[in-house]
């Protein structure tokens, strides 16, 4: 596999394109975490209300208990707070609902603020790199096992912009047509070069 260019120039701007694609993709996921934990801080208002319901559903259920104990009197008087520690299991259940609602609000923003500049990064970044990659490979591979002068200049005329082959020759597929050496040679060194792959 070919990552880089064998041409100084194109190699430095790769590689330099690279790094930054890489700092991006860490300040962006940096920037997630935080804007996730900033959010889940808000959670803390529902720990606090879940945990108010709790000790209040205690209490009641400790003082029923205690005064269920009382001769004579006793069941009458615990009904009440047998009831009331129902009230602290739905405070507790809203502090839980909240703290539900907080942690999903706070992992679709943080999924967010770190997604999408990544989406963009790879999109712009990864997708040019990935098609270097493959053509310079394939080409290399093609080169080693005897690829000719002809076929690179071929393959040239189906992927060099029209203003690059018109600085070669201004009729550029007549020369090739005609297979004139120095126009070909001409064609397949641009060919090569496109892909980072220096003439040998």
């Amino acid at each position: 596999m070919k990552l880089y260019s064998d041409f100084a120039v194109q190699r430095a701007r790769q590689v330099t394109v690279d790094l930054i694609a890489l700092v991006l993709i860490a300040l962006s996921i940096t920037a997630g975490v935080t804007v996730f934990s900033a959010v889940d801080q808000l959670a803390q208002l529902g720990r606090q209300i879940q945990a108010t319901g709790v000790d209040f559903r205690t209490s009641m259920t400790d003082a029923g208990t205690r005064l269920g104990g009382v001769p004579f009197i006793g069941e009458g008087i615990s009904g009440p707070f047998t009831t009331a520690s129902s009230a602290g299991d739905t405070l507790a259940a809203v502090g839980q609902t909240q703290q539900d609602l907080v942690r999903q609000a706070a992992i679709a923003l943080g999924v967010g603020v770190a997604g999408l500049p990544i989406l963009i990064v790879l999109l712009v970044w990864l997708v040019p790199r990935l098609r270097f990659i493959s053509r310079a490979t394939r080409t290399r591979n093609l080169v080693r096992s005897g690829l000719t002068t002809d076929l690179l200049a071929l393959r040239a005329l189906t992927h060099q912009k029209v203003g690059v082959l018109a600085k070669v020759d201004p009729d550029a597929v007549s020369a090739w047509r005609r297979g004139d050496p120095v126009v070909m040679q001409r064609l397949a060194g641009l060919e090569l070069k496109s892909v980072g792959i220096r003439a040998r």
